[in-house]
């Protein structure tokens, strides 16, 4: 494996964006989450207070003064303590909770949008592996990780899970520019010693030693993890030996690590693998047996999962980061989403890009949606069918539940407030907006403005994007901005 230079890229002191100081904020306006899956609660003239710490302190709907709550609350003696960030003024704009992106590979970014006529395992010989093999060079990873992180940040994505590649500098380079930037992390340097490139691939030993390196960086960089943190990532059985994912295992279960890697996804891949490994009963009983399977690991698509696959998740707690645009875009399959939900999985929304075309976790869940209606198409059965509120669960609280995240994904009080700010009437909004479809919030029956206002959250899922997120904020500071 190449030798890395460039430790001059590595700064002694780094300045988190989402630990920068800041004032008591009381926040006021729409707020709309969903705290339960299928469930869409909004709240109307609410006043959301944050301290400087980032955490949620009081949540009080239909507040006819926020000011004077938060002066009350805080004791303060004049408003000049603390900020009021005032939206009430539009019945287009409200606050979401920042999305979770469970699986996302961040050295593939240029490559979205690229796939020839290939499937999963050309589209990685031919498009995947020959760029993450240049991230040897840490220019290359600083400005494909930083434009990465920008983009994701500014389409709404407060937390992610990110795939790097094997190379030690470029995984710790990714957990500097995220912490620099303000997203939450989960940072993976890929595991992977067989049936890859000769350019691009490492031995047990050298994959050992870079993995117990990064973890070292990372707890060094962020010793109580709430901003970047670890997670183990073998690639995918057919990348790794026995050996090694049998000592990824042991490390994971050493400090509860995360993990996260792929299963089940292409009809090929799986037959390819079950080969490799004829001493396991399935593709999921691989990671089983060698301690990969746990409540922290997220396990991307699971699309063609057996039903004795399906047990062992349900046992292990293993989560699942649904992956639809991917899922369509390299012909992988439709996941049975509604099965895992009703077997009580915990699932997910990833992009994962570059199999995924978009980095923008919106877009996703629109996917997610309509995939869940071409299942229907063929079972026939409308239980299978997503909801706008459910897609929208697996966007947020959904990632928070898979990533073992308690402090994120909705709003409540003990929070922390990472959230973005939607404008559907902004400058160039792809949403047209008519006067009669403004919910009229006071003039009519909260239940008439509530349906009108449920419908808007339709429109924004089906033709919302990037240019409609306002402000992001992560940790009770804004980490991206529009305005």
């Amino acid at each position: 494996m190449p030798t890395q230079t460039n430790d001059a890229f590595f700064s002694q002191e780094i300045s988190p964006k989402c630990l920068a100081p800041t004032k008591f904020t009381c926040y006021y306006g729409t707020f709309v989450h969903t705290p339960t899956l299928g469930k869409l609660e909004v709240f109307h003239n609410c006043a959301v207070g944050v301290d400087s710490e980032g955490t949620i302190q009081f949540i009080e709907d239909e507040c006819d003064d926020p000011s004077e709550f938060t002066l009350q609350f805080t004791g303060s003696k004049s408003s000049t303590e603390f900020e009021i960030v005032d939206i009430s003024d539009s019945d287009r704009k409200f606050f979401f909770p920042g999305f979770i992106d469970t699986h996302i590979h961040a050295p593939q970014f240029p490559n979205n949008g690229i796939f020839g006529d290939s499937t999963l395992l050309e589209w990685l010989e031919i498009y995947t592996f020959p760029l993450e093999s240049s991230f040897q060079s840490l220019r290359v990873a600083q400005e494909i990780y930083t434009k990465c992180i920008q983009r994701t940040l500014s389409s709404g994505t407060t937390t992610a899970s990110y795939y790097a590649t094997i190379h030690t500098n470029a995984s710790k380079l990714l957990a500097d520019l995220a912490l620099k930037m303000g997203q939450r992390a989960l940072i993976g340097k890929v595991c992977m010693n067989q049936n890859s490139p000769d350019n691009y691939i490492e031995t047990f030993e050298e994959c050992k030693s870079s993995q117990m390196e990064v973890l070292k960086h990372l707890e060094n960089r962020d010793p109580k993890a709430e901003f970047v943190a670890p997670v183990l990532t073998p690639r995918f059985a057919g990348s790794c030996t026995d050996e090694l994912l049998k000592w990824l295992g042991q490390l994971r279960k050493s400090k509860d690590y995360h993990c996260q890697t792929h299963l089940d996804e292409n009809h090929k891949e799986i037959e390819w693998i079950t080969g490799l490994f004829p001493q396991y009963e399935n593709y999921t009983d691989i990671y089983k047996q060698t301690n990969l399977l746990g409540h922290k690991t997220t396990l991307a698509h699971c699309i063609h999962l057996l039903d004795e696959e399906k047990d062992m998740l349900v046992e292990s707690g293993s989560g699942v980061s649904h992956c639809p645009t991917s899922n369509s875009s390299i012909t992988s399959g439709e996941a049975r989403v509604r099965w895992l939900l009703d077997c009580g999985i915990n699932v997910s929304l990833g992009t994962d890009c570059s199999g995924g075309f978009s980095p923008n976790i919106l877009h996703v869940a629109k996917h997610a949606l309509l995939v869940s209606r071409h299942l229907v198409m063929k079972s026939k059965n409308d239980h299978e069918k997503l909801s706008t509120s459910d897609v929208l669960y697996l966007a947020t609280m959904g990632g928070a539940n898979v990533l073992k995240m308690d402090s994120v994904g909705s709003f409540a009080v003990g929070k922390k407030f990472d959230s973005q700010l939607i404008d559907m009437a902004c400058k160039d909004s792809p949403i047209d907006n008519f006067e009669f479809q403004s919910p009229k919030w006071g003039e009519l029956k909260r239940e008439e403005s509530l349906k009108k206002f449920h419908d808007l959250i339709d429109k924004w899922v089906f033709n919302g994007d990037d240019r409609n997120v306002s402000s992001v904020f992560v940790n009770g500071r804004c980490v991206s901005s529009r305005l």
